[in-house]
């Protein structure tokens, strides 16, 4: 199942590559620029949201944060440790708080940043099925992060694109409550 899981993560990658590629910038420049409300309404006033700083053509997340931060939400960004088996932590984080290069060189927030504990976790991907599934780059960070937090609300940010009839799953992996697009919400009881 690896390299079937490689081989599809290959694929999807490029999906989302050419699909960004070919979005006109009204539309690139319109997406996910709010929650949409019947998102919401399920989130409590004041609740902590882990967001992302997109990378590459990952659905963007910059004017997201500014209008979460704007409503009132506490924010909070990934925080890798110094090596790859170190699980993932979430760092406070507002629009304009400084960042540094973590591993990967992946932007994130300062060492003296607070370690908090997220409601709800905003997750970026590679892929996602119709079951809720997702499939990220493969070293695992999200999906130990979710057993951590089994009581997150777990919400995928993709292009429709990156949609598919089925992943291979392996037992560690954790579904999504939603998924958010370009085009709409996606919701176990709608899938």
């Amino acid at each position: 199942m690896k390299n079937e899981r490689a081989a599809l993560r290959t694929d999807l990658l490029a999906r989302r590559s050419a699909f960004v590629a070919g979005l006109p910038n009204s539309v690139r420049n319109l997406a996910f620029r709010v929650l949409p409300n019947p998102v919401l309404t399920q989130i409590a006033p004041g609740a902590r949201i882990s967001c992302y700083l997109a990378m590459g053509s990952e659905a963007p997340t910059e004017a997201l944060m500014e209008f979460l931060h704007e409503r009132g939400f506490k924010l909070c960004l990934p925080r890798l440790g110094k090596s790859i088996q170190e699980d993932m932590e979430f760092a406070d984080w507002a629009p304009g708080d400084i960042l540094v290069p973590g591993q990967l060189r992946i932007p994130q927030p300062a060492p003296q940043a607070a370690v908090v504990t997220p409601d709800v976790v905003l997750t970026p991907m590679v892929g996602f099925d119709r079951q809720l599934n997702r499939i990220g780059h493969g070293a695992g960070y999200y999906d130990r992060a979710f057993a951590k937090l089994p009581n997150a609300q777990r919400i995928g940010i993709a292009w429709s694109a990156q949609m598919v009839d089925a992943l291979p799953i392996e037992p560690w992996d954790v579904p999504l409550h939603m998924v958010i697009t370009e085009q709409s919400i996606i919701t176990r009881d709608a899938a």
